[in-house]
């Protein structure tokens, strides 16, 4: 059973497919992890954002979002 094991994380190591596989794998995270940290740091001026553009469009005035509440359109 051992030499199975063996066998097989050396074919592994030998391997360049399984390394690059990996390697891909690791940017696909982090470049995951960047998006998800821009849409949090992001995500509430970009709603304000697009509340003020639609609030525009519709002809309302756009009240700015306060310390107590949320932007609203009236």
């Amino acid at each position: 059973m051992f030499a199975f094991f063996s066998n097989a994380a050396a074919r592994i190591r030998r391997e360049e497919k399984g390394a690059t596989a990996v390697e891909y794998g690791i940017m696909v995270a982090l470049i995951a992890v960047v998006i998800i940290a821009a849409v949090t740091l992001l995500g509430g001026g970009m709603k304000d954002t697009f509340t003020q553009v639609q609030c525009s469009i519709n002809g309302g005035t756009f009240t700015a979002a306060t310390a107590a509440g949320t932007a609203t359109c009236a």
